[in-house]
């Protein structure tokens, strides 16, 4: 097949470019509360009930009707209510009953007066503030109307949601199912970690650190391990990894070199999108599409796969997996506490340490050597420096573009 677009192209292109093409995954799961957490609303979310159910008091006090506060008149304390335990009985005029928060009011109540406004004399109190009708009241569906929305379609659920959902008594919830991704690295020099190293071979940390964001991502990741420099067992990968899942993965092989036959691979099974970007790091990057799935081609160098990882591939499995709104946070303006080295030419993410100082305002100082093989880099930063395409070096004091991390690289 023809590739849709060629050669060196900006970030914002390629992402333009991938995710106009990324349709939502249309399977759902039907799964329970625990169960859900990370998962995707596959529709939206309807409350069955009022919240609060039934009038309540918002505080420790004592239920009132307006008509028995007269001035200076102790009101004698007939009964209790508590959560979970209704006052029940009847209720004289010229007298109050001691209620707790969350408890239902009794049956002509009209405000609650809290503890600390109250003197106590005997079984009586007395009232020490103006009273105001309806007031530490909380009102049947005051928070959620039974048959309003509470959650759209493409949300992601977490510590927010689900307790909102368990709120509502709703046990079970419509999410799309994971996406499958399949995950391979390629070259004859990797090797898994924990085995001894050759001489000229290196661990496979591309791949090892794919997998670690792919589970925190929720997806189901079939790993296929390291493949060798082999036309033959390349396309077999392939096959076998376009067979199983939605989006398939490789770290390396996407480059110049004569050992390089990613390409080949994609151009014969399936389409080439895009395969250099204008960024630093992180220029041979390859997108495409295969029989079943998708295809990404992350770099070999552990930084360059992944800062690609993050700004590319994050917010094209966000899309598939129905998940509304940006997954990458935004950028904001600060002013850089180190000179930074740039040459005009490629959009640069540089590790960065986000901070304030010590006037209470932020500011980015570097990691230090910025060479994409320079993993440590990450355990150090919380954000990327993004510097423009055309701009050079940067002096300590001028004014930069940073990006925090998200839950995807914090700790």
């Amino acid at each position: 097949m023809e590739a849709f677009t060629a050669g060196l192209i900006s970030l914002d292109d390629a992402l333009n470019t991938l995710l106009a093409r990324i349709a939502p995954v249309q399977q759902q799961d039907k799964v329970s509360l625990p169960d859900a957490a990370g998962r995707i609303t596959a529709s939206a979310v309807i409350s069955p009930i009022d919240v609060p159910p039934f009038d309540n008091s918002a505080m420790d006090g004592y239920a009132l009707r307006m008509a028995d506060l007269t001035a200076n008149h102790a009101l004698p304390v007939v009964g209790k209510a508590f959560a979970g335990t209704p006052f029940s009985g009847d209720w004289p005029a010229g007298t109050c009953i001691r209620i707790m928060t969350g408890a239902p009011l009794p049956a002509g109540c009209e405000a609650v007066v809290m503890q600390e406004q109250t003197e106590l004399e005997g079984d009586a109190i007395r009232v020490t503030a103006d009273v105001r009708k309806g007031q530490n009241i909380r009102r049947t569906g005051e928070d959620i109307r039974q048959g309003t929305q509470v959650l759209e379609a493409g949300v992601k659920l977490g510590a927010a949601e689900l307790p909102l959902l368990a709120s509502l008594g709703i046990a079970q919830v419509a999410v799309l199912r994971k996406l499958r991704v399949a995950l391979f690295s390629t070259g004859d020099e990797l090797q898994p970690v924990g085995q001894p190293l050759a001489a000229g071979q290196i661990y496979d940390t591309n791949r090892f650190a794919v997998q670690l964001m792919l589970n925190k991502l929720g997806c189901e990741v079939t790993d296929l391990g390291i493949i060798r420099d082999d036309p033959t067992a390349l396309r077999a990968a392939f096959v076998e990894a376009d067979s199983r899942a939605d989006v398939v993965i490789s770290s390396g092989g996407v480059s110049v070199g004569e050992a390089d036959y990613t390409r080949l691979m994609l151009e014969e099974l399936g389409e080439v999108g895009f395969w250099k970007l204008a960024i630093k790091p992180g220029k041979p990057f390859a997108f495409g599409r295969l029989s079943n799935s998708w295809f990404c081609g992350l770099p070999g160098n552990p930084v360059s796969a992944v800062v690609t990882f993050y700004q590319l591939v994050q917010p094209l499995l966000a899309k598939l997996a129905g998940q509304q709104g940006p997954s990458l946070p935004p950028r904001q303006r600060v002013r850089s506490a180190s000179s930074l080295k740039k040459s005009p030419g490629r959009l640069d993410f540089q590790r960065g340490i986000l901070q304030r100082n010590a006037q209470g305002e932020l500011e980015v100082q570097t990691t230090g050597h910025q060479g994409s093989h320079i993993f440590s880099s990450f355990q150090q930063a919380n954000c990327f420096i993004v510097l423009e395409q055309g701009r050079g070096n940067v002096e300590a004091g001028e004014w930069v573009e940073v990006e925090p991390f998200n839950s995807l690289l914090e700790g």
